[in-house]
């Protein structure tokens, strides 16, 4: 299965949430924003949702500074 992440093709293996996505890129679920297929998914289902193939996932990292 191949989909969409922050406009690049990634193959999965298995299948996979969201909060198992932003782990395996080495990002902090408190520190990013993901949009699913155009729309944001809320932190507190980042567990529940499982990714198909075909899916467009957008991953923003949040940036402090002042």
């Amino acid at each position: 299965m191949s989909m969409r992440v922050n406009g690049k093709d990634l193959e999965l293996v298995s299948p996979m949430t969201v909060k198992d996505l932003i782990s395996n890129t080495g990002r902090k679920e408190d520190r990013v924003a993901v949009e699913l297929n155009g729309k944001i998914v809320p932190r507190s289902e980042y567990a529940s949702v499982f990714l198909n193939g075909n899916d467009s996932v957008e991953i923003v990292g949040f940036v402090g500074g002042g």
